[in-house]
């Protein structure tokens, strides 16, 4: 599905986890001991931390074999996944929670956002959610728009945080393993929110790769939640 790069619209989210992290950073480092300050502070900065994220499943003849690999590498991701698709494979959602993967809402039929009334869009979102919950037991917190397209002006629809991305490889239209990693790994950075899709094989190939290329550069992989407020 056709994406569009939308760091943008991150603004008020990415502004509040930046503030809570400074918090949280600040209070680590006046806890530090007298004399071990500099060096746990340069182990701390060391640290870089990406957060992979797939759109557009669960996929039947994908999504499962992505995650085996994220469970041999110990690796949680985020999931945003179609409501009419998660409907479809019960199974898939159940295992993503199961295995500590945060699930978040995609739409229930890939809608964009912005073209629907206020109305019909809760309606997207609420359906969605509520079969996640009737899945997993848990309701959604996070909420990717479809086209990284909604409203701006406006809240965003049933109380959802919207997550979108600052790295964006266009695995959607470049069916080339290679090509996809390349473009992650030329443009990744610390704190970055990457872009992927379970739907097709050269994606869950391009991101296990990427998985062991980054992990070779020193970076941790977290969920969003983590990345954000964590």
């Amino acid at each position: 599905m056709k994406k569009g790069l939308a760091a943008a619209g991150m603004t008020c989210i990415l502004l509040a986890a930046v503030f809570l992290g400074g918090m949280e950073f600040r209070r680590w480092e006046e806890s530090l001991p007298a004399g071990g300050g500099d060096a746990a502070l340069e182990e701390r900065e060391e640290i870089k931390q990406v957060a992979l994220t797939f759109d557009d499943g669960p996929s039947g003849a994908c999504t499962e074999a992505l995650l085996d690999g994220l469970r041999e590498r110990n690796v949680k991701a985020t999931f945003f996944v179609i409501g009419m698709y998660a409907e479809q494979y019960p199974d898939i959602i159940r295992r993503m929670a199961q295995e500590g993967h945060v699930i978040g809402n995609h739409t229930y039929h890939h809608v964009q956002l912005s073209r629907l009334s206020d109305q019909k869009a809760q309606e997207e979102l609420e359906m969605t959610n509520e079969l996640i919950e009737d899945i997993t037991g848990q309701q959604p917190i996070f909420a990717r728009p479809p086209f990284g397209s909604w409203n701006k002006k406006k809240e965003f629809p049933a109380d959802l945080i919207p997550v979108l991305w600052t790295v964006d490889p266009l695995d959607w239209k470049t069916y080339q393993t290679d090509t996809v990693v390349s473009r992650i790994m030329n443009n990744v950075e610390d704190g970055d929110i990457i872009l992927l899709h379970d739907s097709y094989p050269t994606s869950v190939e391009a991101a296990l790769r990427t998985i062991d290329m980054l992990r070779e550069e020193g970076y941790v992989f977290v969920t969003v939640d983590e990345l954000m407020f964590g």
